[in-house]
């Protein structure tokens, strides 16, 4: 078949969830081991390396141009594991030259090596858990840094050659206020990122913090607001774009990869607690490092939670996730892919928009303004309730 002829491939994301943290964060909810040895990570990177061979072979019609590793932390995993894993993922998958590869990192494990090796071999983005520049607020948050030690890691990621750094922060921490979250912005700001994440803390059952959150003088919510309107002003005047509800980018550095969840591009997961969505399913891998390794090495079921998902609950995604970035949800799109009505959507966002928590264009393109974004669970159940009493529109001849 002639160049003209080719079928393009279908874009594709891969995630590699690591399950390793040298302590655990006191606010942290997502799957992660402290007390894990050598001999158990080499056994987690034997059984990534054998899953991602055997599914490489599921996805000829697809080219990989993001690849995330996520924790967990990566970055104390280390370079030698990571790379070991890249390099099968670029022999068992047809991975862009300009792909974008991501590895987060914690300031403590950041060292020069780790960075030269993993930039030799290709990484070309960093995420640094930052979180706060108050020593005071890390040590209660059981976070393993302080912020000189942050600021040493930037420098570090910089001497290595990376031009693309996201630095994360949370805001409504313990003991923070309004004063001291702006001051926080503005010295992560000085340390020049080209992408910066900020998470409003939500205390999860099940976590130390939760255990202790009464004891602790955590902001209420409507101080939570304050400091999200303050961060989205003082963002912008510094030049970061608000691409998403939590995230802002210098022009042309938002996050490839994020950005497929957010607007339902196609991505497979490895590793334990990954999911992925591929090939119209969605599935996630069992929440067990040990039953994961098993697993892979005895042929057994590591899939769990796996099913189709139906139009009318693509549908629903399309405004959940898409409403989350100010790219927001088009009238076009929505009655072109699920061949359901936008208007009564659409009366809803008018309202919205009257409010000043919605913003409409001529073309029928709808996306929320930052107050919106703060009222944007009960906005988008609103959306869903009307999505699920409408019909279909009859199918175009």
């Amino acid at each position: 078949m002639g160049l003209l002829g080719r079928k393009a491939k279908i874009p594709l994301g891969i995630y590699i969830h690591v399950p390793f943290c040298r302590s655990k964060c006191r606010y942290c909810d997502f799957y992660s081991l402290t007390d894990a040895d050598d001999r158990l990570m080499d056994s987690y990177l034997d059984a990534v390396c054998e899953h991602i061979r055997e599914t490489g072979d599921l996805a000829p019609d697809y080219q990989v141009d993001t690849i995330y590793f996520g924790g967990g932390t990566p970055s104390f995993f280390g370079a030698d594991g990571m790379a070991a894993i890249l390099s099968i993922i670029r022999r068992s998958f047809d991975v862009t030259a300009d792909a974008e590869i991501t590895f987060e990192a914690n300031p403590d494990s950041v060292t020069p090596r780790l960075l030269r090796r993993l930039r030799g071999e290709g990484f070309n983005r960093v995420s640094l858990g930052v979180q706060c520049d108050d020593d005071r607020i890390l040590e209660e948050i059981g976070r393993p840094h302080n912020f000189d030690q942050a600021i040493t890691a930037v420098e570090r990621i910089r001497k290595a050659g990376f031009k693309n750094l996201s630095l994360d922060l949370i805001y409504g921490l313990p003991e923070q206020d309004l004063e001291s979250w702006e001051k926080t912005l503005r010295n992560v700001i000085s340390l020049a990122p080209e992408h910066i994440s900020c998470y409003g803390l939500k205390v999860e059952e099940g976590t130390p913090l939760y255990a202790c959150q009464d004891m602790v003088n955590l902001p209420d919510d409507d101080m939570q607001a304050d400091m999200y309107l303050a961060m989205v002003e003082i963002l912008r005047t510094k030049g970061y774009r608000q691409y998403e509800i939590s995230n802002f980018s210098r022009r042309g550095y938002e996050s490839k990869h994020n950005l497929k969840y957010w607007t339902g591009g196609e991505y497979l997961g490895f590793g334990p607690d990954a999911s992925s969505d591929f090939a119209g399913k969605r599935f996630s891998i069992i929440r067990d490092l040990q039953g994961y390794i098993d697993g892979i090495r005895s042929g057994g079921q590591v899939l769990q939670n796996i099913q189709e998902v139906p139009a009318r609950e693509r549908a629903g995604e399309y405004l959940m996730l898409r409403l989350r970035t100010t790219q927001g949800i088009s009238r076009e799109e929505y009655e072109k892919q699920f061949l359901l009505p936008f208007a009564p959507l659409e009366q809803a966002l008018e309202l919205c928009r009257q409010r000043g928590h919605a913003l409409g264009s001529e073309n029928g393109r709808w996306r929320l303004t930052p107050e919106g974004f703060l009222l944007s669970n009960s906005i988008i159940s609103d959306l869903l309730l009307l999505q699920e009493r409408s019909k279909p529109l009859a199918k175009r001849r």
